[in-house]
């Protein structure tokens, strides 16, 4: 029996944990300098969304062992992809529409996250329970950065790296803990081959 090519599953948990790093990279940035350049944090940061989204697809079509970290990921990647393209030529002219945008996106995937901790509980998976508290953090920092509760640029940026912080650590720990990679593992449909045999020969 032919078994499954492991490699897009290596690819999408290592682009996990890599963009989820750099999430929390720029989450930092924008919390400890949100007087830097936000034009230039800006395109990074539209950059690393496109990018993110990419990965998240590729870890939608893997088809990991236990169905869990990419299960809801084909809308966020391309969702990702989306906003990462309208960030990356004129961050700065809206800046407070995207951080909103960003903010209910990365709230759904907080709540998407909650449902993964149920499902990782009930496999058995031990750290289910820093999944579900990771996830109920970065909904609350989404919803602020939806509501944004307090004015100011600086604020914002701050409320924007709190929340990408979040996001960040709450994915690298799905794909620590959830994608597991089994060597020679078989496909989902058996294939075989079957011979009629006729009864009145």
């Amino acid at each position: 029996m032919k078994m499954r090519s492991m490699t897009p599953m290596r690819v999408a948990k290592t682009g996990y944990i890599l963009m989820s790093l750099i999430f929390c990279v720029l989450g930092l940035l924008f919390i400890l300098r949100p007087d830097q350049s936000l034009a230039v944090m800006g395109q990074v940061l539209g950059i690393a969304m496109i990018a993110f989204g990419a990965f998240k697809l590729v870890g939608y079509f893997s088809r990991d062992l236990y169905r869990l970290a990419f299960q809801y990921d084909l809308e966020f990647g391309i969702l990702l992809i989306v906003l990462g393209v309208i960030a990356l030529p004129r961050w700065s002219d809206v800046m407070s529409v995207l951080a909103a945008a960003l903010g209910i996106a990365i709230l759904a995937d907080g709540l998407f996250k909650v449902r993964i901790a149920m499902d990782s509980r009930a496999f058995g998976i031990r750290d289910w329970w820093m999944i579900l508290v990771l996830a109920v953090i970065t909904c609350g920092a989404g919803g602020l950065l939806v509501l944004r509760p307090w004015q100011g640029a600086r604020l914002l940026a701050r409320l924007l790296g709190a929340a990408l912080l979040c996001e960040g650590g709450l994915n690298l720990c799905v794909a620590v803990s959830t994608v597991k990679i089994i060597d020679h593992q078989r496909p989902d449909v058996i294939e075989a081959e079957y011979t009629e045999i006729n009864e009145y020969q």
